[in-house]
């Protein structure tokens, strides 16, 4: 079997690796509420979040019609110094550091570590053979990610806020054992919609890798066994992959589903008592303004932290009780592990990278 297809084959199954521990490291953004308030049991919460994520996938591709996280992940590095050498590195480094920052219960970005290491091996790759390192780097793509690491956590604390607010003026009159009765109920169609938006976002990032190693594995082809890709646009590749190999979205979904399943209970401790004290109502306001935050940047494309967005959710509905209702040096130890990820991905994956080159 040619070399070149045994590393794409490689490649798919440690990025539906990924696929799964990113699953099981982000199960906590959307049932850590649910269980810190005891609106279901830990399996059932995971076995519900696990369903929506699954379930994102008919939304994606039926409803909205296009996987543009995907794509925009696929093109995070400029073609001409994307290999699969660079693809593997990429995501041994993500799968490192999910697998430590999960250990030690931090709940770090799954899509940061995934950028980071794929760009940190495409730099090690232009070090090596290209002139202008300056040029591996798709900033076009990249920079509104890396102002979503700020923006969408804010965006997430804002509408929290604000509807935290709105609910109680709402229902400043209600009986409160019949309130946090019905909040308990609509906590299930919170979590339910922020699952859907995590698997609409989570899953496509690892068909981007793939679909990245897809593409690049053909236009290494001789020209008479590759003409099909060689005749498309580059900007159009990545739907014609998604039409082409089919079943590359399907277990997406299928597995960061099965990865939820698995559950992630040190992220689940941190996410749901550790930031602050959440009770029904502030679970359905920050589950609701989580997944309004992560359906908006689906809608334009921008791949973005789940967990940075539910954590930012979180501290909304704390600051509404009052400021130091939040634990401020728990997140500021979460922040630095945000500022932290892609760089350190992308040195672990640069270093992989140059170990990938001896052999």
């Amino acid at each position: 079997m040619d070399s070149q297809l045994i590393l794409l084959i490689v490649i798919i199954v440690l990025a539906l690796a990924f696929d799964f521990i990113n699953g099981f490291h982000d199960a906590a953004n959307s049932i850590a509420t649910i269980v810190a308030t005891r609106v279901l049991t830990p399996f059932q919460a995971v076995l519900w979040a696990a369903s929506f994520n699954f379930a994102a996938y008919f939304i994606s591709k039926y409803w909205i019609g296009e996987f543009k996280i995907g794509n925009t992940i696929a093109k995070t590095v400029n073609e001409e110094f994307i290999t699969l050498e660079v693809i593997l590195a990429g995501i041994i480094a993500a799968i490192i550091w999910n697998l430590l920052t999960w250990w030690f219960g931090i709940p770090s970005s799954s899509s940061h570590t995934l950028i980071g290491g794929f760009m940190g091996a495409a730099i090690a790759h232009a070090g090596a053979f290209a002139q202008n390192g300056a040029d591996v780097i798709n900033y076009v793509k990249v920079i509104p990610i890396f102002l979503c690491i700020f923006l969408a956590p804010m965006i997430g604390m804002f509408l929290a806020y604000f509807l935290t607010i709105l609910i109680m003026n709402i229902c400043r009159r209600s009986n409160h054992k019949k309130a946090e009765k019905w909040f308990k109920r609509l906590q299930l169609v919170s979590s339910a919609l922020f699952s859907l938006g995590h698997g609409g976002n989570d899953a496509q990032k690892v068909m981007g890798i793939i679909g990245a190693a897809v593409i690049c594995y053909h236009l290494g082809l001789p020209a008479e066994a590759n003409d099909v890709y060689n005749s498309i646009p580059s900007s159009e590749r990545f739907a014609y992959f998604v039409v082409d190999y089919w079943w590359v979205p399907f277990t997406s979904f299928l597995v960061i589903g099965l990865g939820t399943m698995s559950g992630g209970w040190k992220i689940v401790k941190t996410m749901g008592t550790k930031i602050t004290k959440v009770t029904p109502l502030e679970g359905v306001a920050a589950e609701t303004s989580g997944a309004m935050t992560l359906y908006l940047m689906e809608y334009i494309g921008i791949p973005v932290s789940t967990t940075h967005t539910i954590t930012g959710s979180i501290i909304g509905v704390g600051i509404t009780k009052r400021v130091s209702a939040v634990r401020w040096g728990v997140t500021i130890n979460l922040l630095w592990a945000w500022i932290l990820t892609i760089p350190v991905s992308a040195l672990i994956a640069a270093l992989i990278y140059y170990f990938i080159r001896i052999f």
